[in-house]
């Protein structure tokens, strides 16, 4: 027999579901489960698996209706003159969630933060403000400055090998 409750205890259909305040259940059993900041300070990344998703969460989602008042911008440009924080955390270059195309895992950069609490939500904006230091990069990002290192000198070498050189400049003729 399947148990109606929700991610409060409360009955599928009689409370906090209905409140627009309230985060989606399996986003809120991650900030409970969140205790605090690690050594370093920091609140290690969460991802949410479609398979451990319940029924009850799976058919909320499909309820979910993109608001028809609401204009998504389509070009950068467009994009620059949106209020920030940006509200579109489904957009490739939002900072909160990251969405794994083959698997459709979730995985919320800052599981401790709603969207509004975060000080940078765009990758765009942080690029468009030119260089910045391994820390300040780890802490947009919510990675470590190890970490932030590590895929640097990765994404080096993939433009040292698809081009022949590290600048990533053309091969000369």
């Amino acid at each position: 027999m399947e148990d109606n409750r929700d991610w409060e205890g409360e009955v599928a259909g009689e409370g906090s579901l209905e409140e627009e305040d309230s985060p989606q259940p399996e986003v809120a059993r991650i900030r409970r489960k969140v205790h605090g900041a690690g050594r370093d300070g920091r609140v290690r990344s969460k991802t949410i698996a479609p398979k451990r998703l319940t029924r009850d969460e799976r058919r909320l989602s499909e309820l979910l209706i993109y608001p028809d008042d609401v204009e998504r911008p389509m070009t950068r440009e467009e994009c620059k003159s949106m209020p920030r924080p940006c509200p579109f955390v489904s957009c490739s270059h939002h900072l909160y969630l990251d969405v794994n195309p083959e698997s459709g895992a979730i995985k919320l950069n800052f599981p401790h933060l709603e969207v509004w609490e975060m000080a940078e939500t765009c990758s765009l904006d942080v690029a468009d403000r030119g260089g910045i230091t391994l820390e300040e990069v780890g802490a947009i990002l919510n990675l470590t400055r190890e970490r932030i290192r590590q895929v640097e000198v990765r994404g080096l070498c993939k433009i040292k090998d698809h081009t022949g050189n590290e600048l990533g400049l053309p091969p000369e003729r």
